[in-house]
């Protein structure tokens, strides 16, 4: 399990990766407003139509289940911090706040999700899993890096710096809410959020004047947040599901390095000493948590739950009649106490 989290959250980095320099050829004819709207809507639509059209992707026969009781609380906490007031914090701070202070602020993400997963949140940690967010953190920081910061004009107004660190406290926030529906369908989840967020900052870029862009425009900034913003979700819940938030976080920060690369390619970028330094910052921390290996004994109280599965060591229920895997229904867990490697997945949130 903990081999199939990193490589969707991997999946996951790559993609929101690419996208950064594909959307940077679309903003020379939108606004920041339209363009984040319209790379949210198409994360939500494009998955929408995917679940309505394609009979293969319905969540029963890929072994999913859909959001129920509470779940629905959580989705709408994660949906308004980071799909409406993250954007709306980041644009309001940038106008008071300098380019490279923003660029270096906005790496307070990955940090921000860690401590309110292991701090808020009791998920476990340890010293080679800090090293290995720093170092992945020390990669973004130095890719963020243009030059002196200019912390004096940065704090004219006072609140610049602060409301975009609020930002990234409000995408740190719907991280560590969306793990609390990671359980059920990635799809539905990635949809839903696409389709509030999208709508919220095309309302509001419409409410600041903006008209919608050429038919081609807005189909080329659809399919790129239907890739970079949709399925990206998709594989950062799946991964949410195995590995936990912080893993997962620090995964996902090496999209910048994605990025970077790929801008090489279709802006013709130079190859800089802080690319080849992130990316040995980043490799080195991609590898402690790679190599991460957390075996100790350790206690599952008795729980009832419902979330896809096959029948492992922590499932081994019976079932009246064949079934396919994975599938998912209501099951009960007895009392066990055992050792071996895990990750804090839906079935190891002991505290340490």
């Amino acid at each position: 399990m903990g081999q199939t989290g990193s490589t969707t959250a991997i999946g996951a980095a790559v993609l929101f990766g690419v996208s950064t320099p594909l959307a940077k050829l679309l903003v020379h004819d939108l606004s920041p407003w339209m363009l984040a709207g319209l790379l949210y809507l198409g994360s939500g639509i494009g998955l929408g139509l995917v679940r309505l059209l394609g009979g293969l992707t319905a969540s029963s026969r890929r072994g999913e289940r859909s959001i129920r009781g509470t779940e629905w609380l959580w989705l709408l906490g994660a949906v308004f911090a980071g799909g409406v007031a993250g954007p709306v914090l980041l644009m309001f701070g940038l106008t008071a706040t300098p380019a490279s202070t923003a660029s270096l602020l906005l790496t307070l993400e990955g940090v921000l999700t860690a401590l309110l997963a292991w701090f808020v949140f009791q998920e476990g940690f340890d010293r080679r899993l800090v090293a290995g967010m720093v170092a992945i953190v020390a990669g973004a920081v130095v890719l963020s890096w243009s030059g002196p910061l200019d912390i004096g004009s940065g704090w004219a107004g006072g609140w610049g710096p602060v409301v975009v660190a609020a930002a990234c406290l409000m995408w740190a926030v719907d991280n560590n809410l969306t793990r609390k529906v990671s359980l059920a369908d990635p799809v539905d989840i990635a949809a839903i959020k696409g389709v509030v967020a999208g709508s919220v900052n095309v309302g509001i870029a419409t409410a600041l004047g903006d008209g919608l862009p050429a038919v081609p425009t807005v189909a080329a900034a659809m399919l790129v947040g239907l890739l970079g913003y949709g399925v990206s979700l998709v594989l950062f819940v799946i991964a949410l599901r195995h590995i936990g938030t912080a893993r997962t976080g620090a995964y996902f920060s090496t999209a910048p390095f994605v990025g970077g690369i790929v801008s090489l390619v279709i802006f013709g970028e130079p190859l800089t000493a802080g690319l080849v330094t992130a990316a040995v910052l980043m490799g080195i921390g991609v590898w402690l948590h790679l190599t991460e290996d957390h075996d100790h004994e350790h206690d599952h109280n008795e729980i009832e739950h419902d979330h896809p599965h096959v029948h492992d060591e922590h499932h081994q229920h019976g079932h009246d009649g064949p079934v396919t895997e994975p599938h998912t229904h209501k099951h009960r867990h007895g009392r066990l106490r055992h050792r071996h490697a895990h990750f804090p997945d839906a079935h190891h949130g002991h505290t340490h």
